[in-house]
């Protein structure tokens, strides 16, 4: 199977207005050829209804959306030439795998000489080769989700969409699509706009992942950017485990948190609610016997309030001098367990200057 290449996508001022409610609000976006993107956000921040737009099932109050050159803000759906995978695979129960996947070639009414040739290479990609005759009631999850993508390139679209079609399977089963799709996605040299609410999720897969909120575009990098420089306080707290904490501003690179001052690696916010977004693989615990950590990094010191086994790892609560409480991530083998003390010993933990991010509060 042969991909055809893969088309841009441009967003431009994209509003969605029922009646007072405001779905989306204003959102400009631009896509490159062969890009994974995710859309990322809470339940209601619009993320699906930006995907429906873009599949042509819902149209925009305002704004346009254009693939490649091609305006497509009011084309519908059958005239888009896009690849979609739902949440509910959308399979049909009476057909077998190989006429599930021929179905879209049926809709686009392709020669049906090249039917089994496209089927096999599409089955091929996405490794369920002979399945072909299967019926769907035969099939595990993992291979229905698959028989829905197959579905969804058998036709060689340029872009495809797909709204958390991970979200049903278990854990185990998810992380392991998760790592697929990525390879999938290398393959094919589509491009994928993806819809999910799992941070993880998003991180794991995306070349980039636009964070949504309240119908607005928020923040849109790659996920080490998002990571390390969220752009407030709801990116940091939606990205990763991060507590946040009002810290004050006491001077050009440093905050004060409590009796402490601490010291960031890069230029604090203008604004003037700042809040520390500490991130709970961040804090490393301190084995020596006071200073700034050795290496320039902060030193907080408190009490451990609370230790929780979760398997691979302890979380370990921390609560400090002026009443604080903080978490850190310790691995649960057993040297890493052995500088954790018991609960209500002292501890000191230290936080690098670059991981010490301050953020402005977000608007409510």
């Amino acid at each position: 199977m042969t991909q055809h290449g893969s088309t841009g996508v441009s967003i431009r001022s994209v509003s969605k207005h029922y009646d007072a409610f405001r779905a989306l609000d204003d959102v400009s976006l631009t896509i490159a050829p062969g890009e994974f993107v995710s859309l990322l956000g809470p339940s209601g921040s619009g993320k699906t209804t930006l995907l429906s737009i873009l599949g042509g099932f819902i149209q925009p109050t305002a704004g346009s959306v254009r693939f490649g050159d091609r305006d497509v803000t009011f084309t519908p759906p059958h005239k888009r030439d896009i690849g979609i995978v739902f949440q509910s695979y959308a399979l049909f129960p009476h057909m077998t795998v190989g006429e599930n996947v021929a179905f879209a070639l049926r809709a686009r009414r392709l020669p049906k000489s090249g039917w089994a040739g496209k089927v096999a290479g599409a089955l091929a990609m996405v490794e369920l080769s002979g399945y072909e005759n299967r019926r769907i009631s035969q099939l595990s999850g993992g291979q229905r989700q698959r028989v829905a993508l197959a579905r969804a390139i058998v036709f060689e679209p340029r872009l495809i969409l797909m709204d958390e079609p991970l979200s049903a399977l278990d854990k185990q089963l998810r992380d392991a699509m998760q790592i697929e799709l990525r390879h999938l996605h290398r393959r094919l040299g589509a491009t994928i706009i993806y819809v999910t609410h799992d941070q993880r999720e998003a991180l794991t897969m995306s070349d980039r992942v636009a964070i949504l909120r309240d119908g607005r575009l928020v923040q849109i990098d790659t996920p080490e950017r998002l990571h390390d420089h969220p752009a407030d306080s709801f990116v940091a707290s939606f990205i990763g485990e991060a507590a946040l904490l009002p810290v004050t501003r006491a001077g050009p690179d440093r905050v004060a948190l409590g009796g402490a001052v601490l010291r960031s690696g890069r230029p604090l916010p203008q604004a003037g609610d700042l809040l520390l977004a500490v991130q709970t693989e961040k804090l490393l615990i301190d084995a020596g016997d006071g200073g700034d950590g050795g290496d320039g990094a902060n030193r907080l010191s408190g009490r451990v309030s609370e230790i929780i086994y979760q398997g691979e790892s302890l979380k370990v609560f921390l609560t400090l001098d002026d009443g604080t409480v903080l978490s850190l991530r310790q691995p649960s083998h057993h040297a890493a367990r052995s500088s954790v003390p018991p609960v209500g010993g002292r501890i000191a933990v230290t936080l690098h200057p670059e991981d010490t991010i301050i953020v402005p509060r977000a608007a409510a």
